[in-house]
């Protein structure tokens, strides 16, 4: 049983390895470039090689952007002690940036994990782990269950790790010498929690299955992006200086027989010749505006098919829209931001939850609570204030939801008296 884990393990390592690199690679901007030509490819291939007019980071970045935890609740009477430890664990854990993390991760990539186990002192720790290094297998009768998860990496010594995780134990592998896939047991941790200490965060992912990585739809709309600039840039590189041309004129041949241009191009270079019947002339100049307009089409698609509000891409020139408008635009983003935010809050919870338990010995039902993706601006949240005082709400409490304490509220009405 040991090995077909370790088997089954490798084998899904290294098959999301290089999902997740492609994933990787164009979120930084090493994108592959492609040319209309082998000629142009030989000729700018190294000139441009560094050269991507990337817009993968907007797509991930924006919907992370929306994604924070502003805390977690819990509806179980008799909880203080829990949440104490829930707000004590996750600041000690400096969950504020690593939950951003573990989200850019998961957007990406399409898939995020994270490892809680006890330190030396029985604390609770949340180890964020990169994808690429991750596989976890689910149980097919009861679906969204873990039965266990592997970990594989290269140690600070050379030699290659695996970790598999089981809902009763820990077992840990080195490589038998010579590296490769061949492992040996190294050690088995009693898992106490009957519980398998990872959690899987799955970007839109299927039932039981790989998350699926915020560029999928991306990525061939980058490469057309590229490929329209870069047809660009060849033609200003060939239209940077006028063609002329020559006409009605005798060439010299060289000792091969070639002939030999009659003139040199250049600020400093007359043309003339003494027949009467010589001409002379340039060819048009290339036309680059179509180049733009199909490089902001394909800014349009890119915001198309990731559902990314299109201000994102195209700098808006005719002045912000109202908070109500930009709403409207972004119905179909902030659609995408609540269902994110309801999947990866999920995961959030059991988190944390296990994480109490460590500590606390205690089980405890978490609700991720999120920062609103469409907040109301200032001028919006006193309209509605307005209109509740209308409808003859008193005003200890509209100075309540207006940001103010209980005491305030009640000096303020009593000022007013």
């Amino acid at each position: 049983m040991k090995n077909n884990d370790i088997e089954k393990a490798i084998t899904r390592i290294r098959s999301g390895a290089a999902r997740y690199a492609k994933a990787e690679r164009y979120y930084e901007g090493r994108h592959d470039l492609a040319f209309a030509t082998e000629k142009f490819q030989n000729t700018f291939g190294s000139l441009f090689r560094e050269f991507a007019l990337n817009l993968c980071p907007i797509v991930c970045d924006a919907l992370r952007d929306k994604l924070r935890i502003t805390g977690f609740s819990s509806e179980i009477e008799n909880t203080a002690t829990a949440m104490r430890a829930v707000n004590a664990i996750w600041r000690r854990n400096r969950m504020e940036t690593r939950a951003g993390e573990a989200h850019k991760e998961a957007l990406r990539c399409g898939d995020a994990y994270m490892i809680v186990w006890p330190n030396a002192r029985g604390e609770a720790v949340i180890h964020p782990n990169r994808a690429a290094n991750m596989a976890v297998f689910y149980d097919d009768e009861t679906p969204g269950v873990i039965t266990f998860a592997a970990k594989r990496w290269r140690s600070a010594t050379g030699g290659e790790r695996l970790n598999l995780y089981y809902a009763d134990r820990i077992e840990k592998y080195i490589s038998a010498e010579g590296g490769g896939e061949k492992f040996t047991r190294e050690t088995v941790v009693k898992n106490p929690y009957r519980t398998v200490p990872v959690f899987h965060f799955a970007n839109n992912a299927d039932i039981g299955g790989a998350g699926c990585s915020e560029l999928d739809a991306a990525i061939p709309v980058q490469d057309g992006l590229n490929k329209s600039v870069l047809d660009m840039l060849v033609a200003m590189e060939f239209a940077a200086y006028r063609q002329r041309w020559a006409a009605g004129i005798e060439l010299d041949l060289d000792k091969d027989g070639k002939p030999v241009a009659p003139f040199r191009a250049g600020v400093e270079h007359l043309w003339i010749s003494e027949n009467p019947d010589a001409r002379f002339g340039d060819f048009e100049a290339a036309r680059l505006d179509q180049f733009l307009k199909v490089k902001d089409s394909f800014r349009v698609d890119m915001a198309t098919v990731t559902g990314t509000p299109l201000h994102y891409f195209v700098q808006n020139s005719s002045g912000f829209p109202s908070g109500e408008s930009l709403r409207r635009a972004e119905s179909r983003f902030l659609a995408k931001v609540r269902d994110r935010q309801a999947a990866f809050g999920e995961v959030w919870a059991d988190v944390m939850a296990f994480a109490v338990r460590i500590e606390t010995r205690r089980r405890v039902e978490l609700r991720t609570v999120w920062e609103d993706a469409a907040p109301l601006t200032e001028k919006e949240k006193l309209a509605n204030l307005l209109m509740k005082r209308q409808l003859g709400i008193p005003n200890e409490r509209l100075l309540t939801e207006a940001g103010y304490g209980a005491a305030e509220a009640e000096n303020m009405n009593e000022e007013k008296k």
